[in-house]
């Protein structure tokens, strides 16, 4: 998969969940069904912890002047939310209250720093030789984590969903 094509599937994805966030309240957007339950606030929170963390491990990555020689990962499986997986401590959101605005403007931001990082990668293939280690994966390819990230984004759109209709 070309970085073109990954920078497009990133694009859909932050659409398709700015779609989903357009018209809920601050109310809404901060509800939890129980306290061991994230608010759509709270996924949104971690989704642009998550992002700006990935910016960080791509840079380091990216500082490296070896070759990598690790398969590529198949990280489709972040779609099947069946599989439980734990947020680490860092990427984990607060209990912080945050407006529909603010929300949006830190997707934004983080997005943003993304592919500022992207848009100095002069030899895309770079990618596509250099890793770094990942919390879930391991060694990871730096275009694998490019996957991920968009994957990660679908896999928590479709628990925001989940939310939406257990709060009806």
């Amino acid at each position: 998969m070309e970085l073109q094509e990954i920078e497009q599937k990133l694009k859909e994805t932050r659409d398709e969940l700015f779609g989903i966030l357009t018209g809920l309240s601050g109310d809404r957007l901060n509800q939890q069904k129980d306290l061991n339950s994230w608010s759509i606030s709270q996924v949104c929170q971690h989704l642009f912890k998550t992002e700006e963390l990935y910016v960080v491990a791509i840079k380091r990555g990216l500082k490296s002047k070896e070759d990598s020689f690790i398969e590529n990962k198949s990280v489709e499986f972040l779609l099947d939310r069946s599989q439980k997986l734990e947020a680490p401590d860092i990427a984990k959101p607060t209990d912080e209250f945050l407006e529909h605005e603010e929300i949006i403007e830190k997707l934004n931001n983080s997005r943003q720093k993304l592919l500022e990082l992207l848009n100095t990668v002069e030899d895309e293939s770079v990618l596509s030789r250099r890793h770094f280690i990942h919390p879930v994966f391991k060694e990871m390819l730096l275009i694998d984590w490019l996957k991920s990230l968009y994957l990660h984004e679908q896999r928590h759109i479709n628990q925001i969903h989940e939310i939406i209709d257990r709060l009806k």
